[in-house]
């Protein structure tokens, strides 16, 4: 597993690349150009990313992420990769909710579940 800044880490399993959000609180505007930062250069090294981000360490986050969030989508799809999230407390999947957010992103329980599910898409 590899740290590409404290914010988040980065591991692969079979084709997918994971990114597990470190931080417990994304509120700083800093804080949330650093993980685009970091999430851009994942999306630019290759076309075709099945990219799962790992939200099970977050319990706060600025609405500046959820923007963020569908920058990266944007970015994963132009390229022709696949975007999953997973393990979203209950009280930021009512946020997803409440702006239908749900309906954009694919959100799965765990790692492994959005994996085979990414892999049962092709």
């Amino acid at each position: 597993m590899e740290q590409m800044n404290p914010r988040i880490t980065v591991s692969y399993e079979d084709t997918a690349t994971i990114v597990t959000f470190t931080d417990e609180r994304i509120l700083e505007e800093k804080d949330v150009r650093d993980v685009e930062q970091s999430l851009a250069s994942l999306i630019e090294q290759a076309d075709g990313i099945v990219l799962v981000l790992d939200f099970s360490n977050v319990r706060f986050m600025s609405s500046a992420v959820l923007g963020l969030l569908i920058k990266v989508s944007k970015r994963v799809y132009e390229r022709e990769g696949k975007l999953a999230l997973c393990a979203i407390g209950p009280k930021i999947y009512e946020i997803f909710k409440i702006t239908r957010l749900t309906k954009i992103f694919d959100i799965y329980k765990d790692a492994d579940t959005a994996i085979r599910r990414l892999a049962e898409q092709e």
